[in-house]
């Protein structure tokens, strides 16, 4: 009993291959080439950004909402250490503009 697989299911399964190592490939590089510009980020300057505009404008938002949890402290700690480090640095690793940069404040 054999069956033989059809020209269609060989190119579907082809495709597929091509497609899972062609995303797979793409995804490591870009993630080697991020973790290459943190590492010289903190070689040159022994500290770097740790939360994109987003990422910080949520943390803002989580300690303005939630003045009574017991984790507040350590998240004001972390958005301020974040602005310090930003307002210092020569170089950011996510994309903040000076504005940006500026507008900022310590909690």
């Amino acid at each position: 009993m054999s069956e033989v697989l059809t020209a269609e299911t060989w190119i579907g399964m082809g495709v597929a291959v091509v497609m899972f190592w062609g995303v797979a490939s793409w995804a490591m590089i870009r993630t080697f080439r991020q973790e290459e510009k943190k590492i010289s980020i903190v070689e040159d300057q022994r500290r770097i950004d740790t939360y994109s505009p987003n990422a910080l404008e949520d943390l803002r938002e989580w300690i303005h909402s939630r003045p009574d949890d017991p984790d507040v402290e350590v998240a004001r700690e972390q958005y301020n250490e974040c602005v310090d480090v930003l307002k210092s640095a020569d170089h950011r690793f996510y994309d903040w503009s000076d504005d940006e940069v500026e507008s900022l404040e310590r909690l």
